[in-house]
C-alpha cells in the first residue's frame, strides 16, 4: 500500500493522470509501470520509495517568488511569497519594471492583503491591477540579501484576437490547402509560395476571405522523403523546398543558375516532375538543392560582400533568429555533408557520436570549418520568410479580412534540429500520440516529444512564447492541431505502443492568456482543431479564450437520435468544413472509397467491422441527403435514395452551399472536392502502405479557375455567406 501511495502522490505533484475516461465511456487504469517511467522522464529518482520521494520534495520546493504569474486584464495583480514566519516584512521592497519602459515601486509593508503563513501558506501583497498587456519583471528585494528574486508578469487580455469584420458578424469562406499539392507550368513540381500567391490572387478575387495552409514548417532538406508536415525538424522555420526559385532576385542576376536551369536536360527534368500525379520530393530536393546555392554566392558578391541594404536586411533576420536559427542551419548543413556520404544518415540518431549533440565541440569545429554552408541555410531561411510574408501582403492588398491561415503541428520529430539543439524545453524519453479509440484500436504514436510543463512554468513559457511568434509572422490566422493539448497530452515511454501511455496536464489557462496576448499582438485570430475526444473541461475554457472551434459536418451528429446538426446551429466562433486532410475527400468518402482502399491495405482486418463500416457509412449517407434536402439545398434532379445517389459536382455544390448557410464564422471548403477528386491526400494509420503527403490536384490553378462550375460555385459560396452574415 505505501508504495502506491508514493507513486500517486507524486504523480499527482507531477499532473499524471493514472486513469481517464476511454473512448467507450469506462474508466480505464494507467499501469504503474508507464507512471514510474513517465515520472523518470521527468527527472524524479524512482530508484525506491524513499529516493522518489526525496526527488519530488526537491523539484517541487517552492521558490520565495514563483518565476511567473500570468494574469488577464482586469484580474487582481495578488503576489504571494513562500517565506518562513520569521521573516519579516519590513525587510522587503518591491520594484516592477513594465515592457512599456515604466516603473513603479514600493514597500511589501504597506502593500500585504493576506499572511497564511501561519498555516503553512504565503504572505501575499498586491501591486497595481491597471498595468498594460504585457511581459512585465517584479523584483522583489530583501536587507542583506545580494539579488533580489525575480518573477515574469504577464498581463493579458482576456480572449483572442478576431478580425474587426469578423466581431462584426461577417462569415468567411476560403480553401484550406496542402501547399505541395498546387500545380502550376512555373513550378518545380511542387507547388511553392508563388503558387501560393496566384491561389491568394484567385481566391480573392471571387470573395473568399482566406487561405489555410498544411503546416510549413522546416522538413528535412537532406532527407527530402521524411515528408510529412506533421513531423517537423523545426516548428520555429520553414520549409525551404516551397521557395519559389526563379521568384528569388538573385536569380534574375545569376547567369549560372539561368544557365543551368535553361538546359535541356534541366527543362526535360522540370516538365517530368511537375506532370507526375505525385509529388517527387527527392527529384524536387536534388534540383532546387542544385541551384540555389548559386544564388547565394550571387548575393555574397553583390551585398554581403558590399554590405548593401539588402545584405543588412538579412543580417537583421540573423541576429533575430539569434540560436534558433544558428541550430537550424548548422542542422541541415551538417545534415547534408553527412547525407552525401552516406545516404541511410536520416536524421541525427544516427549522426556520428561526435555530431549528436548541438553543443559537442565537433559540432562547433564544423560551424567554423563550413561557415558558407551554414549561411547558406541561414539565406534559405529568409528568402523562405520573404515569400510567404509577400504572399499575406499580397492577401491584404486585395481585401482579404484573414489572408492566409497557418498551421501548427502539434510537436516535432524526434530526430530534427529542434530535438538535436534542446535545452531541456523536450522530454526525449517520451512521445506524445493518442489513447485506443473506436477508429485505432492499437492507440496512436506519432513519435513527437512533448515539451516539458515543469521546465515551461520555470522559464516564463519562454519556448511556448517563441513558438507562437514565429507562427503567428505573416498570416491573419492560426490553426492549433490538437489544441487539446494545452490542456492535456497522452505521453508514451519512449520505446513503448501507444497503449501503454498515461495524460499529463499542462498549465491550460496560462497559455490559452498568452495565446490570447500573442494572437492581439500579431492581429491573428486563433483556430483550435478540437477532433476526437475532448474533455468537457476544455469545451469552455477554449470557448471563453475566443479560439475558433472545428465543426466537420460528418461528425456534428445530435446526441439524441443521430440526425446531421443543421449548420445553422453551429456555434459562430468555429470553422466548419466538410472534410479534412485526415479524411477522404467528398467523393471519396460517398463511394466508400477510403473503406475500399483501407481493406486492401490491410487495415481493416476484421471483415466483421469493415461489413458494419459499410453499413454506417450508407446509413450517413442517407442522413446526408435527408438533412440537405430538408434544408432545401438538394437541387430537384437529384433522388433521395442514398443507395443510388453517386456524388457528383450538384451534390458536391449542394452539400458545401448547405453548409456556407450555417452559422460559423469561418467555411473551410477543399478545391480536391471543386475536381472531384477521389484519392485523399493522407490516410491516418499508414506509413508505408500508401504514398501520403505526395498527392497533387489533379489540375493547374490556371486550368481551375478557368472552369465555369469552380466559378460558379465560388460566387454561390460568397453570396450564401453573405446571406449568412444578415
Amino acid at each position: 500500500m505505501k508504495e502506491q501511495n508514493a507513486l500517486k502522490q507524486v504523480a499527482e505533484m507531477a499532473k499524471i493522470a493514472d486513469s481517464y475516461v476511454s473512448a467507450w465511456g469506462d474508466e480505464a487504469k494507467v499501469e504503474d509501470e508507464t507512471i514510474r517511467r513517465l515520472l523518470a522522464s521527468l527527472g524524479y529518482d524512482i530508484t525506491n520509495d524513499e529516493t522518489l520521494l526525496k526527488s519530488a520534495e526537491k523539484k517541487h520546493k517552492a521558490d520565495v517568488l514563483e518565476p511567473v504569474l500570468v494574469i488577464r486584464q482586469g484580474e487582481p495583480l495578488e503576489v504571494s511569497l513562500n517565506l518562513g514566519s520569521s521573516a519579516r516584512e519590513s525587510e522587503f521592497d518591491w520594484r516592477l519594471e513594465t515592457e512599456q519602459g515604466d516603473i513603479f515601486e514600493g514597500y511589501l509593508q504597506s502593500q500585504i492583503i493576506r499572511d497564511e503563513r501561519a498555516q503553512g501558506g504565503p504572505l501575499v501583497f498586491s501591486l497595481p491591477s491597471d498595468l498594460a498587456l504585457g511581459y512585465h519583471k517584479l523584483f522583489v528585494s530583501r536587507k542583506r540579501r545580494k539579488a533580489p528574486y525575480e518573477m515574469t508578469v504577464i498581463v493579458t487580455p482576456k480572449a483572442c484576437y478576431k478580425q474587426p469584420a469578423m466581431e462584426k458578424g461577417k462569415k468567411f469562406w476560403g480553401p484550406s490547402i496542402q501547399l505541395y499539392t498546387l500545380r502550376t507550368q512555373h513550378n518545380w513540381g511542387i507547388g511553392d509560395f508563388g503558387d501560393l500567391k496566384q491561389l491568394v490572387a484567385d481566391i480573392a478575387s471571387r470573395g473568399g476571405d482566406f487561405v489555410g495552409l498544411n503546416p510549413i514548417h522546416s522538413l528535412f532538406p537532406a532527407n527530402p522523403e521524411a515528408a510529412s508536415p506533421y513531423s517537423p525538424s523545426s516548428r520555429r522555420w520553414l520549409n525551404i523546398l516551397y521557395i519559389d526559385v526563379s521568384s528569388v532576385p538573385e536569380f534574375a542576376l545569376s547567369g549560372e543558375a539561368q544557365q543551368q536551369v535553361g538546359s535541356a536536360e534541366f527543362q526535360q527534368r522540370l516538365q517530368k516532375a511537375r506532370e507526375s500525379h505525385w509529388v517527387n520530393y527527392t527529384e524536387v530536393a536534388q534540383m532546387k538543392m542544385s541551384v540555389l546555392p548559386l544564388l547565394f554566392s550571387e548575393f555574397k558578391a553583390r551585398h554581403l560582400d558590399k554590405n548593401t541594404d539588402r545584405a543588412r536586411a538579412f543580417l537583421d533576420f540573423v541576429e533575430e533568429g539569434g540560436d534558433s536559427l544558428l541550430h537550424q542551419a548548422t542542422f541541415d548543413a551538417l545534415h547534408a555533408q553527412l547525407h552525401a556520404e552516406d545516404s541511410n544518415i536520416w536524421g541525427w540518431p544516427v549522426f556520428p557520436e561526435k555530431y549528436r549533440r548541438f553543443e559537442n565541440s565537433a559540432v562547433q569545429s564544423f560551424i567554423d570549418e563550413n561557415q558558407d554552408a551554414v549561411h547558406l541555410y541561414m539565406y534559405l531561411q529568409w528568402v523562405a520568410d520573404t515569400q510567404i510574408n509577400e504572399a499575406q501582403a499580397l492577401a491584404e492588398e486585395k481585401g482579404m479580412a484573414v489572408g492566409l491561415y497557418r498551421d501548427l503541428a502539434v510537436g516535432v520529430a524526434d530526430s530534427g534540429s529542434e530535438t538535436w539543439a534542446d535545452e531541456g524545453n523536450l522530454i526525449l524519453d517520451a512521445s506524445i500520440g493518442a489513447p485506443p479509440d473506436v477508429l485505432g484500436p492499437l492507440g496512436q504514436n506519432w513519435g513527437l516529444p512533448p515539451l516539458n510543463p515543469q521546465v515551461l512554468q520555470a522559464t516564463g513559457y519562454d519556448a511556448y512564447i517563441k513558438l507562437l511568434r514565429a507562427n503567428m509572422k505573416h498570416c491573419g490566422s492560426l490553426r492549433i492541431d490538437h489544441v487539446l493539448g494545452l490542456l492535456r497530452l497522452w505521453w508514451i515511454p519512449k520505446g513503448e505502443n501507444a497503449t501503454k501511455g498515461a495524460y499529463i496536464y499542462y498549465p491550460v489557462k496560462d497559455m490559452l492568456a498568452i495565446l490570447a496576448l500573442e494572437s492581439h499582438r500579431h492581429q491573428c485570430s486563433v483556430i483550435g482543431e478540437d477532433l476526437g475526444t475532448v474533455p468537457d473541461e476544455i469545451v469552455g475554457l477554449l470557448r471563453d479564450a475566443g479560439v475558433h472551434s472545428y465543426k466537420v459536418f460528418f461528425f456534428e451528429t445530435s446526441k439524441e437520435d443521430g440526425g446531421f446538426i443543421s449548420p445553422a446551429h453551429y456555434a459562430p466562433q468555429s470553422m466548419a468544413a466538410l472534410c479534412t486532410h485526415d479524411m477522404p475527400t467528398l467523393r471519396g468518402f460517398w463511394h466508400c472509397a477510403d473503406l475500399k482502399m483501407g481493406s486492401e491495405i490491410g487495415l481493416y482486418p476484421d471483415k466483421e467491422q469493415l461489413a458494419g463500416l459499410f453499413d454506417d457509412r450508407l446509413k450517413c449517407k442517407q442522413g446526408i441527403l435527408d438533412s440537405v434536402a430538408w434544408h432545401g439545398y438538394l437541387p430537384d434532379g437529384i433522388g433521395r435514395d442514398a443507395n443510388m445517389v453517386p456524388m457528383d459536382s450538384y451534390l458536391s455544390e449542394a452539400l458545401q452551399l448547405h453548409v456556407a448557410a450555417g452559422a460559423s464564422s469561418l467555411l473551410s471548403i477543399q478545391l480536391e472536392d471543386w475536381l472531384e477528386m477521389d484519392n485523399p491526400v493522407n490516410i491516418p494509420g499508414t506509413v508505408d502502405e500508401y504514398p501520403n503527403w505526395r498527392r497533387k490536384l489533379s489540375m493547374n490553378l490556371d486550368e481551375i479557375f478557368a472552369r465555369e462550375d469552380v466559378n460558379r460555385i465560388s460566387s454561390r459560396l460568397t453570396e450564401i455567406r453573405a446571406k449568412a452574415s444578415l
